[in-house]
């Protein structure tokens, strides 16, 4: 039985497109060891304490606050685009 996806599974994508702008650090092959994971969020946040040596609650953190600015500034754009 497959688990249901979270939140940040079904972000992925978009989550995925900006990380090499959001930190430097990330290349092509840490997202695509991302990409097969299970728990991508796991990953993910491993990633990030290792290449920035962030603990675990840093790096929950510092993706929670990318993401929130990112869907802020969407949100906005699309609000003046309306």
């Amino acid at each position: 039985m497959q688990k249901p996806k979270t939140k940040f599974d079904q972000k992925w994508k978009l989550i995925r497109g900006q990380s090499t702008e959001w930190w430097s650090l990330i290349a092509e092959h840490d997202l695509k060891k991302v990409d097969k994971a299970e728990d991508k969020l796991d990953k993910f946040l491993t990633i990030l304490q290792v290449k920035y040596g962030y603990t675990r609650i840093e790096a929950r953190d510092e993706v929670n606050r990318r993401w929130t600015a990112y869907v802020r500034a969407r949100s906005v754009v699309e609000s003046l685009a309306n």
